[in-house]
């Protein structure tokens, strides 16, 4: 079977990135195609999450692996947490769609998640640590939000220019 192909990830500050996704209607085979690309791309690219809206599919769909064998895809189909515990602690992200850049977000430490799953059946996941940040990081992305978006305009306004300069080089280059 041959590997699905690689979609292009968005880079920020890529207005794109700024869509508020609609919900998936139907899972059918043009999702379940769309979340085998999305993991090959999350893989790919070395990362641990992946929302459609950086693959400027503006539907509610990420998918997520934050294994360490890298073998335990999960793919979450318009998800919505259901509820977040009020105890949060800031730690250091990272992003696909802002590559080389990482700093701290505040996030909620467990959160209880509802999603259809690739087959199109409810399931709720309890999640904690590292699971807890990336489903709220990658549900970002469905809101239109980017991490950097937490930081102060200084600290985003700095990266903006760091990632529009590399961008122009690497056209040059």
């Amino acid at each position: 079977m041959n590997a699905p192909e690689l979609l292009p990830i968005l880079r920020y500050p890529d207005p794109r990135l700024n869509t508020v996704a609609k919900p998936v209607g139907d899972v059918d085979d043009r999702v379940r195609a769309l979340a085998d690309r999305m993991l090959a791309t999350m893989y790919d690219a070395h990362g641990i999450g992946l929302a459609a809206t950086q693959v400027d599919v503006h539907e509610r769909l990420i998918v997520i692996d934050v294994s360490e064998s890298r073998d335990q895809p999960m793919v979450l189909i318009n998800p919505v947490i259901e509820w977040a515990s009020p105890e949060t602690r800031k730690g250091e992200e990272g992003c696909l769609s802002v590559p080389g850049i990482y700093d701290g977000v505040e996030r909620s430490l467990a959160i209880r998640v509802s999603a259809l799953d690739e087959q199109g059946k409810n399931r709720v996941i309890e999640a904690e640590g590292m699971l807890a940040v990336c489903i709220q990081h990658e549900m970002d992305h469905l809101m239109g939000k980017v991490f950097v978006e937490y930081l102060s305009p200084l600290k985003r306004n700095r990266i903006k220019s760091k990632l529009l300069k590399s961008q122009r080089e690497a056209q040059r280059g």
